[in-house]
């Protein structure tokens, strides 16, 4: 890859931009100088021709990379229609159909479908939807959550105190996120449900924001038995892991159980809330959005990707990829302070001893044409899109391997 940095980023058009950005534009979440112009299968390219491996597919936003014939297609069809955004809880589309009936094949049976604009909102109504049958009580979360920055969902986040300084809360309680069978907090849902009435509980099957820790099979386990038995709803947060970033169209189909109500996103192109039918609130205007689900081309873009997905095998892709990189990512292990691997599928973190060196290893990548993301305090997230080949993941494990030795 290092053949297709022509420039040293940030080149001269990307610095113009980068420089507009900060004069009007807040600083958001921005790691490196990036500018994106244009991108192919796994490839971005920048606006100075720079060209970089993507390992990030945009936070999982990317499943099929970018320039996919399926995509492109749906993209020029959808260019000449002059009602391509509609109110979309308030007038029918066949694109809100035929998306919500390939959802039915991959999501719970007896679930239906909500569609909303972000994560965060599929979040937000996941909650809603559980307080409308519960009533307004406590829901609990665990640590190092991330399930949205509005302010609902943001109660339940509990990855990083910026962002939640000086934002009021929704009454909650925290548990433990656990990694591993043995920790003695693996009950600690009982103890809270047994001394408190409870309106839900949310978990992450692997934690994103906080760091791609995979929660223990007991963990799990747990939170479906506990909420079954105390008749709370177990909500389940599926916005970055979820369709196929696993290796299976969700996380939580590896432990063996399924939510009460889950919350979809980011790959699917729209927000999307999903649930039990015993939880649809059986009135209208309960939950609603003006453009929930209002884009007519991102609800065609999310049904081609599920068809592609299905046609291309693209779960076994995934899994496949994943052994091979987590089996390179291993070998890391002890050199260059990476302390840590984890991960299922194609969603796997990468730890680093220290927050410094990590952000250090981020931009020597960059510069070298790999991109990667930061995840938690000190770990390095590694989510490239479902199309990726092993010669991109041996490709990318070498930029690592040769950068984390200090090259």
């Amino acid at each position: 890859m290092k053949h297709h940095i022509k420039i040293p980023p940030p080149g001269p058009n990307a610095s113009h931009i980068i420089d507009i950005m900060k004069k009007h534009a807040y600083n958001s979440t921005f790691i490196y100088p990036l500018v994106i112009r244009n991108g192919h299968d796994c490839i971005i390219e920048d606006v100075d021709g720079n060209e970089f491996l993507d390992f990030t597919s945009c936070i999982g936003s990317c499943p099929l990379g970018y320039s996919h014939p399926g995509i492109l297609e749906i993209l020029e069809k959808y260019s000449k229609n002059g009602t391509h955004k509609i109110a979309g809880q308030d007038f029918y589309s066949e694109e809100h159909a035929y998306l919500a009936q390939k959802l039915a094949s991959i999501i719970p049976e007896n679930f239906k479908t909500f569609f909303i604009n972000s994560g965060a909102e599929a979040v937000e109504n996941a909650i809603k939807l559980a307080y409308r049958k519960m009533g307004p009580l406590p829901g609990v979360s665990c640590i190092n959550a991330f399930h949205g920055r509005t302010l609902g969902a943001l109660t339940f986040t509990c990855s990083k105190p910026v962002h939640k300084f000086n934002f009021p809360e929704l009454p909650s309680k925290r548990i433990k996120f656990c990694v591993d069978d043995n920790d003695p907090e693996i009950d600690a849902v009982e103890k809270l449900l047994k001394e408190n009435k409870i309106a839900f509980i949310i978990s992450e099957v692997i934690q994103g924001e906080g760091g791609y820790f995979v929660a223990s099979q007991q963990f799990i386990k747990n939170l479906r038995k506990y909420a079954d038995k105390y008749g709370v709803p177990l909500i389940l947060d599926e916005v970055q892991s979820g369709l196929g970033h696993t290796g299976k169209w969700w996380a939580f189909e590896h432990y063996g159980i399924k939510p009460d109500i889950m919350s979809m996103a980011k790959a699917l192109q729209i927000g999307v809330t999903a649930f039990d039918k015993r939880f649809d609130p059986q009135e209208q205007s309960v939950i609603s959005s003006t453009w929930g689900g209002g884009s007519r081309i991102d609800m065609a873009v999310g049904a081609k990707t599920i068809d592609v997905i299905k046609k291309d095998k693209l779960l076994e892709n995934a899994t496949k990829i994943g052994e091979i990189l987590k089996k390179g990512l291993s070998e890391l292990i002890g050199k260059g302070d990476i302390i840590d691997v984890r991960g299922i599928g194609l969603m796997i973190g990468l730890e680093c001893e220290t927050k410094t060196k990590r952000d250090e290893v981020l931009m020597k990548l960059f510069r070298k044409g790999l991109l990667m993301l930061s995840a938690g305090q000190k770990a390095i997230r590694i989510i490239p899109p479902l199309i990726i080949t092993e010669d991109q993941a041996h490709e990318g494990l070498a930029l690592l391997h040769e950068t984390c030795k200090g090259n």
